[in-house]
């Protein structure tokens, strides 16, 4: 009867059936269905065999048949361009007293009957084009003279002026690239590459090194007032529950 323990009864019989069942034959029913397992496997193996893919075999995925095409839908009644639903999100314009330039584009004849066309559309339809202006930087130059002094001889240099800054790169070009190597990421390598292509700086990889130092330490005063400013709380850490953000779920 130890067989009887061993088997469980087949989700093809009820219980009550399989209870009334002889043991004689719920032992040999139990074997057909672990022959029947067993042969499953064997043909599935062998049909691996004379159909082998990159997915049983060790063959490239180049060299796997072509997927079967999927059935062509017919075409539905719905029609083009965004469906009845919620709003769509669209980029917002900018009001016409915020632009640089304005341009009327009327229309000089009408497209049904070619008459002359006068007037003013009072709601006309609105198009923006946004551009970047063309990246020219602004060069100084000083001229620092020394004069000689007509009574003893001796030469004086002008004191260095107020507000000019002692490096040949200006603070935005500084802050340019300490925001490309730092909040960016991008390798002082890239960083010379921006500046020249976008910025029209020319610009060694070697000045990057001294910049970034530069800007750490022109803001070394205010991130030390907010790490003090924090430390000062009474909670001071990072919640990272997962929330969904629309049909994704976002950290």
């Amino acid at each position: 009867m130890a067989y009887l323990v061993a088997m469980e009864t087949p989700a093809a019989l009820p219980r009550d059936i399989w209870e009334r069942t002889p043991p004689q034959a719920q032992a040999y029913l139990g074997a057909l269905e672990a022959r029947v397992t067993a042969l499953v496997a064997m043909v599935q193996a062998l049909q691996e065999q004379l159909h082998p893919t990159s997915r049983n075999s060790s063959r490239p995925p180049s060299s796997d048949p072509p997927l079967p095409q999927r059935p062509h839908r017919p075409q539905g009644q719905r029609r083009r361009g965004g469906q009845p639903g919620p709003p769509g999100s669209t980029r917002t314009l900018i009001p016409v007293e915020a632009v640089d330039e304005v341009g009327g584009i009327k229309p000089a004849q009408c497209l049904h009957c070619q008459a002359p066309l006068s007037g003013d559309d009072r709601q006309p339809w609105r198009h923006q084009v946004i551009e970047l202006p063309p990246s020219k930087p602004v060069v100084t130059a000083y001229q620092w003279q020394q004069l000689a002094c007509p009574v003893c001889g001796e030469t004086t240099r002008a004191p260095w002026p107020a507000g000019v800054p002692r490096r040949t790169d200006g603070p935005r070009v500084q802050a340019t690239v300490a925001l490309c190597t730092g909040a960016y990421r991008l390798s002082k390598r890239t960083t010379q590459q921006v500046m020249a292509e976008v910025c029209g700086v020319p610009m060694r990889v070697g000045p990057i090194s001294p910049l970034e130092q530069a800007t750490t330490a022109a803001v070394a005063a205010p991130v030390e007032e907010a790490r003090a400013y924090v430390h000062e709380q009474a909670v001071a850490h990072l919640d990272e529950t997962s929330g969904c953000q629309g049909s994704k779920r976002a950290w």
